[in-house]
């Protein structure tokens, strides 16, 4: 029987709650917007850094997680790796199939008022099919292609060109440098993010050996190494170190694995989660003491109804729960609300930034967490005021 009764005086509430809060449209409506707001950037602020992660994610499973990069620094200039010692590391350890290794360079290519920022990169044969990069039309730069002056385009860059007529682009020449290339091939859009190195959308790549002699740069400091699938990421780690320690003393081997990255960026977006949702939690805490501004309000206009109520045998806990629950129902519908238009607000930044849309259910389930959360806590203050109030003083006001 207590617990008919206990269901009977639940919904009697939730409906005095709808009610109150109906009658008083226009406050109601004002603090249902700070509720709004609050939850909305709270849910859209955490879901858009799933959506980043997510995105960073993807880049390491396109390019697999058996790929390492290796980073040369030179500690005295008696320490010098060259290409051959690069390549002759998959045949010395069994642990790495592959290497591509690479040079970069950077400049402005400029014709009439148009001009571009181009990256400058030389590499193997390897390096395409290492980083997952697919051809849109032509072919990729071979090792057959030593020291020619043959060029695969980025996308940007082959926009670019096309943008100043330069069509069809395959066989096409154009002027770098105080040297004349040829368009062998132009490559499809290319993700930047995970082992890949930046930049190569709007890219100019050429034959390693051909870099080798037209950058001012021509020392080779960072490559990529395939591992073997048997083979662990550490393992793989303290073979490439022990290989260039053999070559010079002063020989600075930097290898990062893809697990480690992921680990990394894992913990860098659980922290930037976090300030994000402190951020939105500071216009949740104004639209809470909106709430609670609202109620108080409620129980001194309600005085009267407060004083009768309790003059007919209502008790404090009655009048308190009363109370709460039209906070609760308050800040409940403000935090649908604001769950939807946070959910809105994620899905447009996924599709302008052409990203992959989720959903991030935990924290819808944390929007409805927090906004019963803010009901009852900014809720308890007026509740309690309104259950101590004297029927007889009540009544008299």
């Amino acid at each position: 029987m207590s617990g008919i009764k206990d269901n009977m005086i639940l919904k009697a509430n939730i409906s005095e709650a709808f009610t109150s809060l109906a009658n008083a449209r226009q406050r109601t409506i004002l603090a249902i917007i700070g509720i709004v707001i609050g939850i909305g950037s709270v849910i859209g602020m955490v879901s858009i850094g799933s959506i980043a992660e997510n995105e960073a994610l993807k880049q390491f499973k396109d390019m697999g997680v058996d790929v390492v990069m290796v980073r040369l620094t030179e500690g005295s200039p008696s320490a010098n790796v060259t290409l051959r010692d690069i390549t002759a590391l998959k045949e010395k350890e069994s642990s790495i199939l592959d290497v591509a290794p690479y040079l970069r360079s950077s400049g402005t290519f400029s014709i009439g008022k148009k001009s571009i920022y181009l990256e400058e990169m030389g590499v193997t044969a390897s390096f395409f099919d290492m980083n997952k990069i697919r051809l849109a039309e032509g072919r990729f730069i071979s090792d057959l292609d030593e020291n020619r002056y043959f060029c695969v385009i980025g996308k940007e860059t082959a926009a670019f060109l096309r943008g100043i007529g330069l069509n069809p682009l395959l066989g096409s020449q154009f002027p770098l440098g105080n040297r004349i290339f040829t368009i062998v091939g132009v490559l499809d859009s290319v993700s930047d993010g995970g082992m890949r190195p930046y930049g190569i959308n709007s890219s100019v790549i050429m034959p390693i050996s051909t870099a080798g002699r037209f950058f001012e740069k021509s020392d080779i400091d960072s490559f990529l190494a395939l591992v073997g699938n048997t083979v662990s990421p550490a393992q793989a780690k303290a073979d490439i170190q022990n290989y260039f320690r053999t070559k010079s003393r002063d020989l600075k081997v930097r290898v990062t694995t893809a697990e480690e990255l992921i680990a990394n960026m894992k913990k860098q977006m659980q922290i930037f989660s976090l300030l994000l949702g402190a951020i939105g939690s500071i216009s949740l805490i104004v639209g809470g003491i909106g709430v609670m501004n609202v109620m108080l309000i409620s129980v001194t206009e309600r005085r009267m109804e407060i004083g009768l109520r309790r003059a007919l045998g209502a008790q404090q806990g009655d009048i308190q729960s009363q109370f709460i629950m039209e906070a609760l129902v308050l800040c409940l519908v403000g935090g649908v609300i604001g769950i939807v238009l946070g959910v809105i607000v994620s899905f447009v930044f996924a599709k302008v930034s052409h990203w992959e849309f989720l959903i991030s259910y935990g924290s819808i389930i944390l929007g409805f967490g927090v906004a019963a959360a803010v009901g009852v806590f900014f809720g308890y203050y007026p509740a309690r005021s309104a259950a101590r109030l004297d029927p007889i003083k009540a009544l008299r006001s």
